[in-house]
Parts: structure tokens; sequence; C-alpha cells
């Protein structure tokens, strides 16, 4: 994965690595709100080249399109070609295409690359104004909807495109459904023209589905809104990021964008396309069912007393070594243990917690922490739909969530935790983890992001501590430099030193 630069101004030109290629096959908006100019905007935001094969010249400001002139297929060719030999893209978004022929040409140059491409199936523009022949509708569901990896019709998009409206969730479900039917394999059906208090966009790929809630913000400076959402997905889709990431980060983009959006002109002014999502109100959470994304649990807070060193064993017997040298935050991760053993070994634990005043948290058996009154809860991504959150947070456990990515990030904000644990940080061998060490820039960008307490965790040595904290984690985690230590009460006392 590709991250944006932090810092470039130490290096020379020459020594700087290229950026992955966007496209973009849109219209070209002589406003400056929508269609070209919002996606290369926001190609140049979010760190990726911006390349664009013009499909339309649009006399246009924000109180309408005055007129449109569409290019002749053979100046598709000749933009298409001067691309591909020099500048091939790593994704491309489509958005106006105005026609029949040009759809058709534009198709079959798709047909030529395995770039990832995201459809926005533009008709009509913010508005009003018609942006799409009506007997291209059908063509264009034939010839692109095929070869999009993704769509992403808004509200009034999909019920032109299905023919009829689009009420509920439960309709809006099904239409991803239906369109999906229609060819194409993957579908974001965005919630922005809706009217209640969030703005909710139902994804269905055939494998998952969910939805996306984020807040509505009131204002009618929204032009260009579709266009940079799409054209965000495809930017982070070319940096590297898993489709689900991507539909997170540029949710939050375009949140964002609404959000700093002013005045321009007389009529809806565009969005603002600004830079990297970092503000927590900008970014959505993640639900199975829209209803739940509308109603979000809030687990009660750690208090003032900081998490601090955090380590993770897996039986009583090391809290009995560790908890009367001050360790005031311990995790419980029992893997080998079932029955009546189990209990004992959980029952035992909270017990000597709350002797210690110790924060106990038990990973993943949260039925056995709620019978004996644990302080807190440690779930996994994996565990979270099968834990009941709902009686956990009325009893007043707390939870703590294990995350590695902006969708896991977007599915803990639903329930809003306790804590975030953030990882991992560095190499590990504990377990074999599927994700790559963020490393301590992709943590200084989540504590930039995020307000909840930050558990580091993963690789991370006495000598990384002050590195850590200074990044922004709150608390480290940590297993075997305690476990696998010559000496653990003295590693232990060594960690709590950093804390003090």
């Amino acid at each position: 994965m590709t991250e944006p630069s932090e810092d470039a101004s130490s290096h020379s030109g020459a020594s700087l690595p290229s950026l992955p290629v966007c496209w973009t096959i849109a219209g070209s908006d002589s406003g400056g709100g929508a269609g070209i100019q919002a996606d290369l905007k926001t190609f140049f935001a979010l760190g990726v080249h911006g390349c664009s094969v013009i499909t339309a010249l649009t006399a246009q400001n924000t109180r309408g399109v005055a007129a449109v002139a569409l290019t002749e297929p053979s100046m598709l060719d000749y933009q298409w070609q001067a691309l591909v030999e020099d500048l091939p893209a790593a994704a491309i978004k489509l958005g106006m295409l105005g026609d029949a022929a040009v759809i058709r040409a534009v198709a079959e140059r798709l047909n030529q690359t395995d770039a990832f491409v995201v459809l926005d199936p533009v008709m009509v523009a913010t508005s009003g104004s018609s942006l799409m022949a009506p007997e291209a509708r059908s063509v264009m569901v034939e010839t692109l909807f095929p070869r999009a990896d993704l769509i992403t019709p808004n509200l009034p998009e999909a019920e032109a495109l299905l023919g009829r409206r689009l009420r509920t969730p439960a309709q809006v479900e099904h239409a991803a459904v239906q369109l999906r039917a229609l060819g194409a394999r993957a579908v974001l059906i965005k919630g922005g023209h809706g009217d209640a208090p969030f703005s909710q966009d139902h994804f269905s790929d055939g494998t998952a589905s969910f939805w996306l809630t984020g807040p509505r913000i009131e204002t009618p400076h929204t032009h260009g809104s579709g266009c940079t959402l799409s054209a965000a997905i495809a930017a982070a889709v070319a940096l590297g990021y898993e489709l689900a990431d991507a539909l997170v980060i540029g949710k939050a983009f375009i949140t964002a964008a609404i959000r700093d959006a002013r005045p321009q002109g007389s009529g809806p002014g565009p969005v603002l396309q600004g830079a990297w999502p970092e503000r927590e109100a900008d970014l959505p959470w993640m639900t199975s069912d829209a209803e739940s994304g509308r109603n979000r649990l809030r687990f009660p807070d750690c208090g003032p007393r900081q998490l601090g060193f955090y380590p993770i064993v897996d039986r009583v017997a090391w809290m009995k070594r560790l908890l009367p040298l001050g360790v005031s935050t311990i995790q419980l991760r029992i893997k080998d243990l079932t029955g009546a053993a189990l209990e004992n070994e959980i029952h035992r634990a909270v017990e000597l917690s709350k002797h210690y005043n110790c924060r106990l948290f038990v990973n993943d058996y949260w039925e056995l922490a709620l019978r004996f009154d644990a302080y807190g809860v440690h779930l996994g991504q994996e565990d979270l739909p099968h834990a009941d959150l709902a009686r956990l947070c009325k009893a007043g456990l707390r939870l703590g969530v294990s995350t590695h990515c902006y969708y896991e990030v977007a599915r803990a904000l639903a329930v809003h935790p306790s804590y975030m644990a953030i990882g991992p940080v560095f190499s590990t061998q504990t377990k074999v983890m599927r994700f790559a060490p963020q490393g301590l820039a992709a943590l200084a960008r989540w504590r930039r992001s995020l307000g909840f307490p930050l558990v580091a965790i993963g690789g991370i040595k006495l000598n990384h501590v002050d590195r850590v904290l200074a990044a922004g984690a709150d608390s480290i985690a940590v297993i075997t430099a305690i476990t696998e230590a010559e000496d653990p009460e003295g590693a232990a006392r060594q960690w709590l030193q950093c804390f003090e």
C-alpha cells in the first residue's frame, strides 16, 4: 500500500518515487465544480497523479448547464492512447459519458486494461440538467456495468436505472442485488439525497454487504459531491487500499469536502477537496444494517487514569506475578481451555483484578466476562458480530476493539468502544497476521484522526517506547516482552517506569 508522503521537503525530485496514476474519463465543467475538475482536485488531494480523458465540454456554472459538446470518438482514442503509452492507470474513474457512441468507445478501450474501474453513472447534474441521452442508459448498462469493479449511483440514479422508487433500507438493499444482476461486480448506493439526520450508503458485492453511515451536513453547497466521492475511492484503490478501506476513505473525504464547502457563484457552490481526511467527525461507521447505523451504542470510557503499560497474559498465575508490581491494566487471553477450567480461570482472574484495583479485559469470552462482572472485554474484528454488544454496554463493561485498517476502524466506530488497539506497529511473531506492520507514521495518522484512547500493539520493544508514545499511543500492549523475558518481573518494572 502506498502512503502519501508525510514530508518530502528533505528529498530531491530525482530521488522521489513516482505517484500511483489515476485516470478520470468524464466531462469538463467550465465552472470548476464537478466533472474532470473535481476529479483532478481529488486526485491531487489524496496523493495520486491524475490524468484525464475528456468526454465532453460543458458550458456551466453554479446555476446550471448551458450547453454540452461531446468529444468525437476519434479524439477519445487519441487521449487514451497518449496515456496508455506513458502513464498507465492503476485505477480509472468514469463520470459523464454523454451518449451511446462515447460509451461504446470507452467500453471498447476499457477491455484492453486491467485497471480498477469505478463507474459513477452520471445522468443528471446537481442543478437538474440532463447529462446523458435517454437511449444511452441501456448501452451503459450493457457495455460498462460488466467491466466496472464498482458502480456508485445515488438514490435518484439507482431509481432511474431500476425504474422504481427506493424508500426503505430493505428496498435499497434489494436494489443493490438487482444492479449487480445487471452486471456490476460491486455496488455502492449513495444516500446523500435523503432527508434523514444521517447520510447512509449501502454497499454490496455478493459476498459482503454493509452500510456506511455519517453525519448529514446541512448545506446547499454540494456541487461535485458524486464526482468527488467516486474519484476518492478510485484514488484510494490506486494507492493500494482494499476496496472496503477505499470506501471508508472516500466517504470520509467527501464528508470533509461537504463540511468545508463554501459559497461560490450565485447557485449551489462546489465541495472543497482539501487534504487526506483526518477528522474523526468525518469518518463513517460501518454496520450490517441501516438501523444500527442510526442508533449507535456508546461504551463507557476508562476514566482519567491512563491505560499505560498493558500486558496480555494467558493465565491467572501471570496476574499474580504482575499485579503486585503495580500493573493497572491487563488482558486475559486464553486459547487453550474450555468448560469448567476456562470458567474457573476467568472467575479467579476477575476476583484478583478487583483485589488490586486492576482493569481486567477478558479477550473473546464476553459471556463469562459478563457473568463474573469483569471490568471489560476485548474483541477482535471476527468476534464483534457474535457478541451481544447491547448487553455488554447496558451492563457497563468497557470494550476494547482490535483494528488494523480503515474498514475495521469504521466497524469499531459503530459501537464507540472504550479504546481501540492499533497494530501491528512493528513486525511480530506472536501470531500470523494478514496485515503488514503499520509503522509509526500510520500510528501518528490514527492519533490525528481518532479521539479514542489508542493501544499500540505488535512487535514493540523497550527501545521503541519513546517513539511509539511520541507518535500518539496512550498505551502499549505486549505479550512476549513479558512472558518470554528471562526476568518477567524485572521486565515489567522497566515497562512500568516508561509510563511514570
